[in-house]
């Protein structure tokens, strides 16, 4: 959820700044329906860079939207705290106007009024555009001159904060930070007659709010550090919070949202999407493949742009404006999407999701628009549901599962709809896979042939197809040359090449060279060797406090797949029934597999070692138990063994394929043990 916050400390601007020649702040008094609070003494001895003698953040709501009012006054106790001095506020234009009110030094009970000699430089600033992010915020700066420790420093200011799309529809929260500098601080929402909105305060705020005809307040002295329960789900860091909302429920988001965006999806009698629909209508009369060609267009030939200029933000753009400009923002692609599966006779609606991962628990709290930065297009094909994201690379085409893990979406609907959670499973396919050949047929003393091949899939590929793709063959292979030669692993470097399975959506890095090999001599001829990704380290303890306070919180552990797989082409002059290894095991911890398997076979020993997570949460007692018999973990390094006329202990319990031997790209259950079912 994107909740107000109010930062006190200074913080460096980034990206495009251009003076705004046509914009200013006002300076002017505090508004009627502000509140501040007595300033609290300074004690004798202070600890830390500051003391807050007084912090209010308050939000105001009234006809025109949502305010909200800064004020605070601060002893600086070192030099850290002098970057206070470097004042940055920001806004969005399209919204209204800050108003500076004061800005005041005092020193030895003298006041010095800043404003009278130094004015705020405005500043356009997009410090996003590495991200293809235009926002259109306007940032004001200042630097108070002649600062120094032992001064007070007093800010007051009002920004506008309402989103221009649902200017008469509040939403939001205000929070007190886990860990506050020692001082006052006052968390205020008030609003004009006729306009209170649903407030919830969490659980640890609950008994400290204070209520007015037309406000809700809470003063706090001195608030103690506050940390969520240890190793508890994301949920749980929502704390010291209070939320608003003008929104009956989730269903009145949804039919809020939904017009906006079938207004921008419908068409102009002579749009040229028509067009591209009817070329697409021609080519096939399957709707699996129209659903593909339409989700390709708008990949390939509309390029991503976060657009949230002039009130953008959660007003898309039409489908024909982002075609004619041929870049749009996930609203604009979301738009142009559905007007093309319109056109082609495919139901499809827009779904709010949240990409930066925090909608852990959203069903727990108070329905706001803000609570999701992501919008993309779940389509009914066949009696089955798929999910189409234009803003993602041309091979990411419908699927049945989101390409990432949302815990909850909204639906829009004109009538609206719930937020709807979408259950976790285990994954089938790693996150990783590591694949690691080493070829000693020539002989203990020679250097091995090793290969190289890393696997990667989910946010991860997407990530690396953005950094290597854009890297020619040379660059590539120059890159990892310089980075790799002449390291523990590698004498040299062979080749480097990279690729991206589109069908499995997968990352594929390949290197090969030549390397040492450690050979752990024994008595006489007798070597071995530990294998690289063999070994586990031993899980933490799952394990809080005596307090009680969180003895039903569950423990969470961010879901994993991690494949390592290595083979060992045993040198020529051994006899394979020499040849042994240590143990192996398939084991589950705190809701997490751990598994490795050996066999030798055909002149080599493979090995296949995974970590899995089967369950993202589990209860205390579950915990408990497995703290229990943590002891037996097997945190042995994987080991080979060279031991001429020993007796022949191969012993496999199960058939392990060689690097060689599998398309792993292609089949990536060969990581999984044969034992388990995996659903399609």
């Amino acid at each position: 959820m994107r909740l107000l916050i109010v930062a006190t400390t200074a913080f460096a601007l980034s990206g495009i700044a251009v003076q705004a020649q046509d914009q200013a702040v006002r300076t002017g008094a505090r508004p009627a329906w502000a509140v501040v609070s007595e300033p609290l003494p300074v004690p004798d001895q202070v600890r830390g860079p500051i003391f807050n003698r007084r912090q209010n953040v308050q939000t105001h709501l009234d006809k025109n939207g949502e305010w909200v009012f800064v004020d605070y006054l601060v002893k600086l106790g070192d030099s850290n705290a002098l970057q206070l001095g470097n004042l940055a506020l920001s806004w969005d234009p399209a919204a209204g106007t800050p108003t500076v009110h004061s800005i005041r030094v005092i020193r030895n009970g003298v006041e010095r009024d800043v404003l009278a000699g130094s004015k705020f430089e405005i500043l356009r600033r997009e410090d996003q555009l590495e991200a293809s992010m235009l926002t259109g915020r306007l940032t004001a700066v200042m630097r108070v001159p002649d600062l120094r420790v032992g001064d007070e420093l007093e800010v007051s200011y009002t920004l506008p904060a309402q989103d221009p799309t649902l200017r008469d529809a509040n939403a939001g929260a205000m929070f007190i930070g886990p860990i506050p500098a020692p001082g006052r601080y006052d968390l205020r929402l008030s609003w004009e007659q006729g306009l209170e909105p649903t407030i919830r305060p969490t659980a640890d705020l609950a008994p400290l709010v204070q209520r007015g005809p037309s406000s809700v307040w809470v003063e706090m002295d001195n608030p103690a550090a506050l940390n969520p329960p240890k190793d508890a789900p994301p949920r749980y860091a929502w704390q010291r919070l209070i939320e608003f909302t003008d929104f009956s429920d989730w269903k009145a988001v949804s039919s809020r949202m939904a017009p906006l965006f079938s207004k921008a999806a419908v068409l102009a009698p002579d749009s040229e999407i028509r067009k591209e629909a009817a070329e697409i209508a021609a080519s096939s009369s399957d709707p699996m493949a129209r659903t593909q060609a339409a989700l390709k267009l708008v990949q390939q030939q509309v390029r991503y742009v976060y657009v949230g200029l002039n009130g953008g933000n959660l007003t898309p753009a039409s489908a024909d404006e982002t075609w004619r400009r041929r870049y749009g923002d996930c609203k604009g692609k979301t738009v142009l999407l559905l007007a093309l599966l319109n056109e082609l006779g495919i139901p499809a609606e827009a779904v709010l999701a949240s990409n930066a991962g925090d909608d852990d628990g959203l069903d727990q709290h108070l329905p706001n628009p803000l609570a999701f930065d992501h919008v993309l297009v779940r389509a009914r094909i066949d009696g089955h549901s798929y999910w189409l994201d234009g803003t993602l690379p041309e091979f990411y085409q419908p699927s049945e599962r989101p390409v990432l893990p949302y815990r909850w979406v909204l639906p829009l609907a004109a009538a609206g709809d719930m937020i709807e959670r979408l259950p976790w499973e285990s994954s089938a396919n790693p996150d990783t896979t590591v694949l690691f050949e080493i070829d000693a047929r020539e002989g203990f003393a020679v250097p091995a042939k090793i290969r190289q091949t890393t696997i990667a899939r989910g946010p991860q590929a997407l990530a690396e197809y953005y950094q290597l793709g854009a890297l020619n063959e040379n660059q590539l292979e120059s890159a990892f040359r310089q980075e790799l030669e002449g390291s523990s692993v590698w004498n040299s470097i062979e080749s480097v090449t990279w690729r991206f399975d589109p069908g499995q959506r997968a990352s594929v890095l390949e290197i090969t060279g030549t390397g040492p090999v450690d050979w752990e001599q024994q008595s006489g001829k007798s070597r071995s060797l530990t294998l690289p990704g063999g070994g586990f380290s031993p899980p933490d303890r799952r394990q809080r406090g005596s307090s009680g306070t969180a003895d039903e919180v569950p423990f969470y552990t961010k879901p994993e797949f991690d494949c390592r797989v290595t083979t060992v082409r045993l040198p020529a002059d051994t006899a394979e029934k020499d040849w042994s290894y240590n143990t192996s095991f398939d084991v589950l911890y705190f809701g997490r597999n751990y598994r490795r398997s050996f066999e030798r076979r055909d002149g080599a020993i493979r090995m296949v070692r995974s970590l899995r997570s089967l369950q993202p949460e589990i209860s205390p007692a579950v915990a408990a138990a497995d703290n229990d018999r943590l002891t037996k973990f097997d945190n042995s390094m994987a080991s080979i063994f060279y031991d001429p006329g020993s007796y022949d202990r191969k012993g496999a319990r199960e058939r392990v394929p060689a690097t060689y031997e599998v398309d792993w790209v292609a089949n990536p259950l060969a990581c999984l043990p044969s034992t388990v079912v995996v659903k399609n």
